[in-house]
């Protein structure tokens, strides 16, 4: 397969050491840090940590891409402000809304998955990506009426889509366009390689 990634990226991602995979994942860390800062005003201001994570396991493969996720969220856990609105700990993550961050997780190995067993063209990195998306917002919601007290059934879930799910559809969807084209301008992921890390 050729890709298009610059060589000091592609000797990076193909490089099965340690050395590299820290590296990459420190840094896609980074940019999920940055762009949970990020606050795109509108109706309702979204954040483009969404970005980040489809991103992140597009570039890095479902295992780096979990472990990446998981450390980001690891250090928002011991208080660090990773998250929107510089928020971190673990009261912020067992609020109401902690669950749609959780939920990246499953976004990253659902997403993550696809694209290993598909391939990564962009139909395939759409599907994939909108599929990781419900996920999360499957989890989201769910952890959302726990926690908030709004499992009382169909108006409960009525209630935390049109408050946490609706509004952020196409915000999201216009992420994941943003996500792909970023991808293919760094390269189609080389399947054999990061399958090693």
């Amino acid at each position: 397969m050729t890709t298009s990634r610059p060589a000091a990226l592609e000797r990076a991602i193909s490089q099965p050491t340690i050395k590299t995979s820290t590296v990459l994942i420190v840094a896609c860390v980074a940019l999920m840090t940055v762009c949970s800062w990020i606050r795109v005003p509108g109706p309702v201001p979204v954040t483009m940590q969404t970005l980040a994570v489809f991103l992140t396991v597009s570039l890095l493969g479902t295992r780096r891409g979990v472990v990446a996720i998981g450390s980001w969220i690891a250090i928002g856990l011991l208080g660090a402000p990773v998250f929107a609105g510089f928020a971190g700990g673990i009261p912020y993550m067992l609020g109401p809304t902690g669950g749609y961050i959780v939920g990246f997780i499953f976004t990253a190995l659902i997403t993550g998955s696809i694209i290993d067993r598909f391939g990564s063209t962009v139909p395939v990195l759409f599907g994939a990506m909108i599929a990781g998306l419900a996920v999360c917002y499957a989890f989201g919601t769910a952890w959302f009426m726990a926690v908030a007290g709004t499992a009382d059934g169909a108006a409960g879930l009525q209630y935390v889509l049109s408050m946490c799910v609706a509004p952020f559809i196409v915000p999201d969807i216009i992420k994941i366009a943003m996500a792909i084209s970023l991808f293919k301008l760094f390269g189609a992921r080389v399947e054999a390689h990061t399958a090693k890390h």
